[in-house]
């Protein structure tokens, strides 16, 4: 009797260690790459997919052409998009050269700048290639000045006062919040998840202040705020031309620079680069 217990209970053993090698042969050949989990509630059912390797990327471009497909949509939100840095130029009455009459405002071109970005946007995208939207941000434009000047404060006209000292930096600038509505067209995604752009547009833009800044051994820093007849509504129009997240632009103020009556003709034209180009 004991032998036959014994023979049982051996039996047994060799059967579970066979079972379990079976299994952990299947376990270790057993490769999952889509893995589906549904959840019914309330009659309505969600469907969560997991992929791995191969057949997940698959499944992202799959995912984004069918983005890419819809049609009709709105956009819009808070941004920091769209950071234009360049250089800025003085357009007097067409010639890149200052007149007699402005000379006062020669200026270092290496050193005159440009700086812009979009904090907000809303618009329309009719569907992968095309979309319009209206922005909202801040622009300046900084003047490198050559001469030893300073421009005077509340003056009816732009005028200025010469010094007797030298300034190391003589900055002469303006700031403005801008309003652009673009018209943005798009190519397809390429095989690396980037498309070339071509955005243009007009923009209107209104005056915030204007600013001197100079820095001087004998008085150190000095900042100084007036409007100095910048002109308080400004209008022109913007390219751009980029490819993923770069690219460059050219922007025109259509109407002149300042108020000040013999600075008529006197415009203002920037390029450079854009960073954050969506």
């Amino acid at each position: 009797m004991k032998h036959l217990i014994l023979s049982a209970l051996l039996v047994s053993a060799l059967t579970c260690s066979s079972l379990q090698s079976v299994f952990a042969q299947q376990d270790s050949v057993t490769t999952v790459t889509t893995t589906t989990t549904t959840i019914i509630k309330k009659k309505k059912t969600f469907s969560i997919n997991f992929n791995v390797g191969e057949e997940g990327e698959r499944a992202k471009k799959d995912s984004t052409k069918l983005a890419n497909a819809k049609k009709g949509r709105f956009i819009g939100g808070v941004t920091f998009t769209r950071f234009d840095l360049g250089f800025s130029k003085l357009v007097d009455n067409g010639s890149l050269t200052l007149s007699p009459t402005n000379e006062f405002l020669d200026y270092k071109a290496s050193k005159t700048s440009t700086v812009s970005y979009d904090l907000v946007q809303m618009g329309y995208r009719f569907n992968g290639n095309f979309k319009i939207y209206i922005a909202g941000g801040f622009d300046w434009t900084m003047i490198r000045l050559k001469k030893d000047i300073t421009m005077k404060a509340n003056s009816p006209i732009l005028a200025y006062d010469t010094e007797t000292i030298h300034f190391s930096k003589n900055r002469f600038s303006s700031s403005y919040v801008h309003i652009p509505l673009n018209f943005e067209l798009r190519t397809k995604e390429g095989d690396n998840g980037k498309r070339f752009y071509f955005v243009i547009g007009p923009e209107v833009a209104f005056l915030l202040n204007g600013k001197v800044k100079q820095v001087s051994e004998e008085r150190g820093k000095q900042k100084f705020k007036d409007d100095y007849n910048f002109e308080p509504f400004r209008y022109g129009g913007t390219v751009r031309i980029g490819y993923g997240a770069f690219g460059i632009f050219t922007k025109y103020y259509a109407n002149d620079m300042f108020a000040s009556a013999p600075q008529k003709g006197l415009k203002n034209l920037s390029f450079g680069i854009t960073l954050g180009l969506n």
